[in-house]
């Protein structure tokens, strides 16, 4: 009908355009979807700007445990403060399925034992008691709420082996329906599901909560990049291997909030697993989505993880019908940009030591450590090493080649490891910067993917055949995103190999890659910190920010399940592993990876032989069962949660506190004061806190002044229900370098009533003493990783008002708007260096009292202290109509609370 209109040929668009375009037509009401937007939508064509705002409603929203947590306690408040308005209560319910996955709690206290799996389930449920009785709750007091237990996978890898539809179906007055399964979810790589051909992407937990009463996702009609991929890899080369290609190739590109698409021949060499590893990867490179077609690999992958053959062929019929279903003779669509990738060019690769877009090849990884080490050590030689101090080559078997590490090896740190600390076994050695402490095949981005998997068990039995063993200081962990791997392993005869090794199931969750990387053994921190070594982590993520892994590891390395065995075994990064030797084998001869390499023929053998149908079909007959300790929580009654004041996990939040039923007028903001003074590429993890919580922190405080005891801190990941908590570590990254407080690391500024450094918190709360405003003032890429909805909320608490950067990662942008931060941006080619900003200023924001629109322009004054005041404007980046209401109500929830109670 569109065609018939004169809107252009419809199957030269792109594939996720279509998706969309279905979704605007079978939404259209002549208010959020308007017959203007779908001509606009069916008329795009590359160059096309994209000034139009349209409304897309998902299918469904997921949530993980850490976001899902939050997000059920702001639906409870919600109930609360409809109360109080005098109104219907159970009008705050979700409208879309939503689906939870418990997968974020789950530490790594135990490893390398053959218990671990089961000692680190029980810590889990002893530290998060509370939260899950709570989320027990919330499925039974909200409709259409699913909760998957703990101890069953990662939320994206049972998203891809069991929760997609790929067509969703419903049924209503009108009759039944088929239409595409699209989603939101509380997670970054929530595009993971891409590789299935599911539109689906990372939102706030704010935005989450919203899409599951019924608003509508609102965004500009995005640029459509398409991506060519030609040709197979090569032997030698994994999936891990291209992703982090194609992650620096479109990070380089510059994508951030476009929709990429892969086509072209090389799209049909590549395994579903493979195309979900760089789906998930999408938020790396800074693209909304990272979608494939559907096609008959999508087809087979339906079949092969066991879902029932009605609705493999209703996928099959939908898509066709719909002109969705790829073939080898589909014409390609057209995009606003295209870039190509010869798959034979792929190299063995790592990325690191903090971003994941800083890809190594690993026959240069050796010298890149020895410049990243140079950086990070104060003072350190940046010669090469003498004949005196690379001894520890020579007594290793290695062979410096005149050309040894770019920095000289430092003093060596005797460490002596308990046999309880070392798995029975008391241990000796010497520790120095570039030891690997930390080895974990981990993350939804690789363990649901059979090749590499298979691939890390192969390279374990080789090693082992061979005599090599890993080395005693590496913290080594298996996670798998769902029961499936441990059967395929097992299956292949490969756990035993693993296990040799150290590796070890540890649970089914994120676990190292999102932080929850456990303890090391306290002689190696206290070893660590004594003497200030750079340790390493190597993981099979997809994130290595700054301060993320462990607080004790400054450097931190993504690479494929297989190469985090090699670093296993090798325990050190300042090692070439491509011409260096692992070590000596058993019969005392130099061992080398490539010695133990599995080759591509070996690894499809294994996954044709042990990866079956019926794996899929018994892991998830009962996937929302959970173990005993589950089934046999009590669930607190009422449709209204009855808060406890004296819990430090589950506190009611203020955001609804004196609500009205319609917004305060906007007003110009006076009197600010900056909180903090930041660089480029300050990410959520520097922002929202995550991973252990520091004794001597705020949070930590807070805590003990509670009667909490530090062995049961758990992470802040856990007490995400807790503002007090949250609050308290926002802005406390370890690794943060707050402008404010030169040469201080961590969580810091300063207040005008003292010179001294203090917490970030403290001096927050003296501004709010003093009814003072706050803004804080950044660079390029602020808000970059994940989505986390604390970043907005904890910055909000902290009496922020204003973000001024000079730009945003688009989840965070969204955030803020929907918490009632007003978010702005330098003009293009300035910056708070370039207008000579210092943050010691008081600073104004003119204009807001005539109200916002899209895209317009604030003035901005920052006078100092007994100088002249200086004038300049900045954007506002609250981007859609939509996002102005969200704004002028204070908040996207406020918004909706409001709407609801009308």
């Amino acid at each position: 009908a569109l065609e018939e209109a004169g809107l252009g040929r419809m199957d030269r668009l792109p594939f996720s355009l279509r998706i969309l375009l279905e979704n605007l037509l079978r939404f259209e009401d002549g208010q959020s979807v308007k017959r203007e937007d779908i001509e606009a939508l069916a008329g795009w064509k590359p160059g096309q700007g994209a000034d139009r705002e349209i409304a897309f409603s998902p299918a469904r929203v997921v949530l993980q445990d850490f976001t899902g947590v939050p997000a059920v306690v702001d639906l409870a408040v919600m109930r609360d403060a409809m109360a109080e308005l005098g109104r219907d209560p159970s009008k705050i319910n979700p409208l879309v399925p939503a689906e939870l996955v418990i997968d974020h709690s789950v530490q790594v206290d135990s490893f390398g034992r053959p218990m671990s799996f089961q000692i680190n389930l029980e810590r889990e449920f002893e530290r998060n008691l509370e939260r899950y009785k709570f989320l027990r709750w919330g499925q039974a007091a909200f409709d259409d709420l699913r909760v998957v237990p703990p101890g069953t996978g990662i939320v994206h890898q049972v998203n891809l082996e069991y929760l997609a539809r790929v067509v969703f179906e419903s049924s209503g007055d009108e009759g039944n329906w088929a239409f595409p399964d699209t989603l939101v979810g509380t997670d970054s790589h929530t595009t993971m599901i891409n590789g299935l051909g599911v539109l689906g992407w990372g939102v706030g937990g704010i935005e989450a909560e919203a899409a599951m009463l019924g608003q509508p996702i609102s965004l500009l009609i995005p640029e459509f990049v398409g991506f060519r991929l030609q040709g197979s890899l090569p032997e030698g080369a994994t999936a891990t291997d291209l992703v982090l290609t194609i992650t620096e190739m479109l990070r380089g590109k510059g994508v951030v909030g476009k929709f990429v698409e892969f086509y072209g021949p090389g799209v049909s060499s590549l395994a579903l697993a493979d195309r979900a590893t760089i789906g998930n990867m999408s938020p790396e490179y800074g693209a909304t989505c990272a979608i494939f077609p559907v096609d008959r690999e999508t087809l087979e992958y339906l079949r092969f993880t066991a879902r029932e053959e009605s609705r493999v062929e209703l996928v099959e019929a939908y898509a066709r019908a719909q002109g969705l279903f790829h073939t080898p003779d589909s014409p390609e669509p057209e995009y606003s940009d295209t870039l190509e990738l010869d798959l034979s060019t792929v190299e063995p690769s790592i990325a690191g030591p903090k971003r994941p877009q800083d890809r190594i090849p690993l026959s240069q990884s050796r010298e890149a450590f020895g410049e990243a080490l140079s950086s990070m050590i104060d003072g350190l030689d940046s010669k090469r090493p003498s004949a005196e101090n690379s001894t520890r080559w020579e007594e290793e078997g290695g062979d410096t080649g005149g050309v040894a590490v770019a920095a000289p090896a430092p003093p060596k740190v005797r460490v002596r490891l308990s046999a309880e600390e070392n798995g029975g076994e008391a241990f000796e050695f010497d520790l120095e910067h570039g030891a690997v402490v930390i080895a974990a095949i981990t993350s939804c981005t690789n363990t649901s993917n059979p090749s590499v998997m298979l691939g890390a068990g192969l390279l374990a039995r080789k090693a082992v055949e061979k005599g090599l063993k890993r080395r005693p200081w590496v913290k080594t962990s298996l996670a798998p995103g769902s029961k499936v791997v441990t059967q395929y392993l097992d299956a292949a005869g490969l756990t035993g190999d693993l296990n040799e090794l150290g590796f070890n199931l540890v649970g089914y969750g994120c676990t190292t890659c999102i932080g929850n990387s456990g303890p090391l053994p306290e002689a190696i921190s206290n070893a660590i910190h004594e003497n200030r070594l750079v340790a390493c982590a190597v993981l099979s993520g997809n994130r290595n920010f700054e301060g993320r892994i462990n607080p004790d590891v400054r450097a931190n390395y993504l690479a494929s399940p297989p190469l985090v065995v090699a670093y296993a075994l090798a325990g050190r990064m300042d090692i070439d592993l491509v011409n260096e030797p692992l070590g000596a084998g058993k019969d005392g001869k130099d061992v080398y990876l490539r010695d133990i390499w599995p080759s591509q023929k070996e690894i499809r053998d294994a996954v044709r032989s042990a990866v079956r149908r019926e794996m899929f079909a018994e892991k998830y007959q009962d996937v929302y069962s959970g173990d005993d300790r589950w089934r046999e929580l009590p669930i607190p009654e009422g449709d209204r949660y009855e808060w406890d004041a004296e819990s430090t996990y589950i506190r009611k939040p203020p955001f609804f506190d004196g609500i009205g039923p319609e917004p305060e007028p906007l007003t110009d903001l006076k009197g600010m004061r900056a909180l903090a003074l930041l660089g480029d590429s300050v990410t959520t993890d520097h922002i929202s806190p995550a991973g252990s919580i520091p004794i001597d922190s705020p949070a930590g405080r807070y805590l003990i002044e509670n009667g909490v005891e530090p062995r049961d801190f758990n992470s802040f990941g856990s007490r995400r229900g807790n503002h007090e908590v949250m609050m308290r570590g926002t802005f406390g990254n370890i690794r943060l370098r707050n402008l404010l407080v030169p040469g201080v690391e961590g969580g810091y500024t300063r207040h005008p009533s003292s010179q001294e450094p203090i917490f970030i918190f403290d001096a927050a709360m003296l501004y709010e003493s003093e009814e003072i405003p706050l803004i804080v003032i950044a660079g390029k890429e602020y808000g970059s990783g994940s989505s986390r909805d604390w970043a907005a909320k904890g910055t909000r608490l902290l009496g922020v008002r204003v973000v001024l950067a000079e730009s945003y990662e688009r989840i965070h942008r969204s955030n803020l708007i929907g918490m009632g931060v007003l978010p702005l941006q330098f003009q293009s080619g300035e910056s708070a260096s370039s207008l000579e900003l210092t943050g010691e200023e008081t600073f104004e924001v003119i204009g807001l009292d005539q109200g916002v629109q899209p895209a317009s322009s604030l003035t901005v004054r920052a006078k100092p202290e007994g100088g002249s005041a200086k004038e300049f404007s900045a954007l506002v980046r609250i981007d859609t109509p939509k996002e102005v209401e969200y704004f002028r109500h204070g908040g996207i929830l406020h918004y909706v609370l409001r709407t609801l109670s009308r």
